[in-house]
């Protein structure tokens, strides 16, 4: 009898040594699949203890993968633990040079060290990547409001909407945004926009009569200084 047949017979896995390490692979990535989601739900409700272990298990899992020192990036952030956050945010880009999320953790750690400049360029880098990321997209409002740098957060913005064209949140931070730069019609057909999917928007409401008000006290000035 051939020894292949016999080993089947006793029930022996007679499977190549390929096969066993494809399979232990499958194995591991899907424990650090699990590792990592639950790690993010943990973090989604604020119990940073638990997500942080699970976080730790996943790097260990799994420790060429950037996302459990994403995670563990947030979690000491959150605990404004700002040099620990930095770097496993680094090593989430060292490890993946196209992680949106890490070079986003990057940026927020800058911006609470007031380093806007650092913050500024690091949601650019993130957005370059990832436009979709609303973080990195409130974080750049934030930041050119501080600086004053408008183009290219409302570059991004606008970007932003023609994937999400309802998103009033959004809307806003540029309708603000144009009004800062000057660009009141831009910003005034944007607020009414706002008011048109939500008439009960007092913030859109409030800024469009600020705005209105601004433009009317403009429109006198002017005619006062023709007579």
């Amino acid at each position: 009898m051939d020894v292949r047949e016999e080993s089947s017979d006793f029930g022996i896995d007679n499977r190549t040594e390929a096969q066993i390490v494809e399979v232990d692979q499958a194995n591991v990535s899907q424990h650090y699949k699990v590792l990592q989601e639950l790690g993010d739900c943990y973090a989604s409700v604020g119990n940073y203890a638990e997500a942080r272990v699970c976080y730790e298990k996943a790097a260990s899992v799994g420790p060429d993968e950037a996302g459990p020192y994403v995670g563990l990036g947030v979690v000491a952030l959150q605990n404004n633990l700002l040099e620990d956050a930095e770097i496993s945010f680094r090593v989430g880009c060292r490890l993946d040079d196209k992680c949106a999320k890490a070079y986003a953790g990057l940026a927020m750690v800058a911006q609470e060290r007031a380093d806007y400049k650092q913050a500024f360029d690091m949601y650019l880098k993130c957005l370059e990547l990832d436009v979709d990321n609303l973080t990195a997209l409130l974080g750049l409002f934030q930041v050119s409001c501080l600086t004053r740098s408008f183009g290219k957060v409302i570059y991004y913005l606008d970007e932003y909407l023609k994937m999400h064209p309802g998103d009033v949140s959004v809307m806003f931070c540029l309708a603000a945004l144009h009004m800062k730069d000057g660009k009141v019609d831009e910003s005034k057909k944007m607020l009414e926009d706002i008011l048109s999917i939500d008439p009960a928007n007092k913030d859109a409401a409030g800024l469009l009569e600020e705005l209105e008000h601004n433009m009317a006290r403009h429109e006198q000035m002017i005619q006062m200084g023709g007579d």
